[in-house]
C-alpha cells in the first residue's frame, strides 16, 4: 500500500508539471521558432526545421488528446507542424482532431496535405484517402472528389461495397460519366465480380449506349453462366438492339 501511494504521489506531481503555467508556456529557443512560422497556411522560404521541437508538441497534443482537451491538443499539434511543416504524424492527427469535431472544412486541406507527402502504402493512408473522397462529395466537389476515389478503389480493392456507394452518389447527382469511371476501377481490381459488369452495364444503357451496355452484361454473363439474373439481361438487350 504505501508503495501505491508513493507511486500515485509521483504521478500526481508529474500531471501537475505538465500542466502547469510554466511548462505551458515556451523555452526562449522553442519561442522563436514557433513566432516565426506560427500560421500554417503563410508561406514558408528557407524554413528552420525544428524536428525535435515539433516531436515535443506533438506529444504534448497527444497528451492533451488523450485527456479530451481537443482545443489544446488542436494548438499543441499547430505548434508541431509549424516547427517541421511535413512532420507527417501531427499533420494526421491535427486532421483526426477536425474530423472528429466535425470541422470538415479544417479537416480536408490536412489530409490533403498528408496524402501528398506520405510516400507508403499504409493503413493510415488508405483511411485518408477514402475519407476525403468521401468529404469531397459530401461537399459535391466532384471533380476532386473523383481522383481520390478511383486511388481508393485502387489501394484497397476488396471494398466492394466503397464502390457501389460512390458510383451512386455520382450517378444520382447527374454525373452518370463519373460513376462509369468508378465502376470501370473496380472491374480493373475485381474483374471476376458479375455484379460490377451487370451495373455498369445499366449505367451505360442509362446513357443510351446500348452496345457497349450489352457487352457489360455478357461479360456478367460469362463470370456467372450458372445465374438466369444475367443471361436474362443479355437476352432483353439483344431484343432491343435488333428492333
Amino acid at each position: 500500500m504505501k508503495k501505491l501511494l508513493e507511486l500515485f504521489a509521483l504521478s500526481s506531481t508529474f500531471i501537475a508539471l505538465i500542466f502547469s503555467p510554466n511548462l505551458s508556456g515556451q523555452t526562449p529557443a522553442a519561442s522563436t521558432v514557433l513566432e516565426r512560422f506560427n500560421n500554417l497556411d503563410i508561406t514558408r522560404e528557407g524554413p528552420i526545421i525544428d524536428t525535435e521541437l515539433a516531436q515535443k508538441m506533438y506529444r504534448r497534443g497527444n497528451t492533451y488528446s488523450n485527456l479530451q482537451r481537443y482545443e489544446e491538443a488542436i494548438q499543441e499539434y499547430r505548434k508541431a507542424i509549424s516547427a517541421d511543416p511535413n512532420y507527417l504524424d501531427a499533420i494526421r492527427n491535427l486532421a483526426n482532431t477536425y474530423y472528429f469535431l466535425k470541422q470538415y472544412e479544417k479537416t480536408k486541406p490536412l489530409l490533403a496535405r498528408y496524402i501528398e507527402l506520405e510516400t507508403s502504402k499504409t493503413a493510415s493512408l488508405i483511411t485518408a484517402i477514402s475519407t476525403l473522397g468521401n468529404l469531397e462529395r459530401e461537399s459535391k466537389n466532384y471533380e476532386i472528389a473523383i481522383n481520390y476515389d478511383l486511388r481508393s478503389i485502387e489501394l484497397n480493392p476488396d471494398n466492394d461495397s466503397q464502390i457501389h456507394i460512390m458510383a451512386n452518389i455520382y450517378n444520382n447527382a447527374g454525373d452518370t460519366n463519373k460513376a462509369i469511371m468508378i465502376y470501370r476501377a473496380g472491374i480493373a481490381v475485381m474483374p471476376e465480380n458479375a455484379f460490377f459488369y451487370r451495373s455498369l452495364g445499366r449505367l451505360l444503357e442509362q446513357e443510351n449506349r446500348l452496345d457497349e451496355a450489352l457487352a457489360e452484361y455478357q461479360a456478367a454473363a460469362a463470370r456467372a453462366p450458372e445465374s438466369n439474373f444475367y443471361s436474362t439481361l443479355v437476352d432483353s438487350m439483344q431484343q432491343r438492339l435488333e428492333r
